[in-house]
C-alpha cells in the first residue's frame, strides 16, 4: 500500500468474504483545496488527478474491478448494479454478484453499508438529511432478498452533531413523520444541531435490521484525516465501498 494512503477498516460482524473499507483524505495526488485522495470527479478537482487516485486506491485494497460510481443527487433511488442499468443517478447501489464494489461519495453526510448475515448480497448508501428524509435506507433495505432482521448494517464518520447547526423547520420536519426523531436533536446555545448518526440508527432499527455497527468520528472536527464540505466548501470526497470477494 502507499504508504501515505490511509484507509479506515469496516468493523462490523459480515462474514470474511464480504470486503470493506473507507477512505480518508491522505494519500493520493490531488492539490489545492482538494488535496489528498480526492475520489470525486464532479467537485472541480483535475481530473487526472481524480483518475489517478481512484487507481491508488483500487491497487491499495486490491480492489477486483472499478467501483461503480454513482452520479449521487441527494434521493432515495437505489441501483441495481446487476441488472444492466444505464442511468447512475442514484444514492444507494446494491450488488449480488461477486467482485463488484458498490460505493457511495461523502464529505459531511453518511456513509452506510449493508449485507446480508451469508454475505450473499451488498449495498452501499449515501445517507445526509435529504436522502433520510425521503427515506433512502427503507427503499434499500427492501431490495435485498433476505428479511431485515437478518441484515448488518455499518454507519461511517459523517459530520458530527456538535458540527451540524440546523434550521428548527428541519428538526420540525423529521418529528412530524416520526415523533422519536426528536432525540437526534439537540440544541446548543440556542441553535438546533442534528445527529445524522441517531436518525440513521433509528430508520434502520424501523426497518428491522438485525445488527447495526456505529463507526466514531467527526469528518468536520478533523481536517488532516477527512473531507468536509460544510467546513471547507470546496472539497474533495471520500468514499465508503463494498463487495464480496468470492464469485
Amino acid at each position: 500500500m502507499n504508504p501515505a494512503l490511509r484507509t479506515i477498516d469496516v468493523t462490523w460482524p459480515a462474514p470474511a468474504h464480504v470486503r470493506a473499507t473507507f477512505t480518508t483524505r491522505c494519500g493520493g495526488v490531488s492539490r489545492g483545496p482538494w488535496h489528498g485522495l480526492n475520489l470525486a470527479d464532479h467537485v472541480g478537482d483535475t481530473p487526472a488527478h481524480v483518475r489517478a487516485n481512484r487507481d491508488l486506491l483500487a491497487a491499495a485494497i486490491s480492489l477486483p474491478r472499478a467501483p461503480d460510481w454513482l452520479e449521487q443527487v441527494h434521493g432515495n433511488d437505489v441501483l441495481e448494479l446487476d441488472c444492466g442499468a444505464t442511468g447512475r443517478q442514484a444514492d444507494a447501489a446494491i450488488t449480488r454478484v461477486g467482485g463488484r464494489v458498490a460505493a457511495v461519495l461523502v464529505a459531511d453526510c453518511l456513509p452506510l453499508l449493508l449485507c446480508d448475515r451469508r454475505g450473499h448480497e451488498v449495498a452501499a448508501v449515501h445517507a445526509g438529511w435529504r436522502g433520510l428524509d425521503a427515506g433512502v435506507i427503507a427503499r434499500t433495505v427492501r431490495r435485498f432478498s433476505r428479511p431485515a432482521h437478518e441484515l448488518l448494517a455499518w454507519i461511517g464518520p459523517g459530520i458530527g452533531v456538535a458540527a451540524y447547526a440546523v434550521g428548527a423547520d428541519l428538526r420540525t420536519r423529521f418529528i412530524t413523520a416520526d415523533v422519536g426523531n426528536a432525540s437526534a436533536f439537540v440544541a446548543i446555545d440556542g441553535v438546533w444541531h442534528c445527529d445524522l448518526a441517531a436518525l440513521a440508527h433509528r430508520q434502520l432499527t424501523a426497518s428491522g435490521v438485525g445488527s447495526i455497527t456505529l463507526a466514531a468520528g467527526c469528518v468536520h472536527a478533523d481536517a488532516e484525516l477527512f473531507y468536509s464540505y460544510r467546513r471547507d466548501g470546496v472539497t474533495g470526497r471520500m468514499a465508503a465501498l463494498v463487495w464480496r470477494a468470492s464469485a
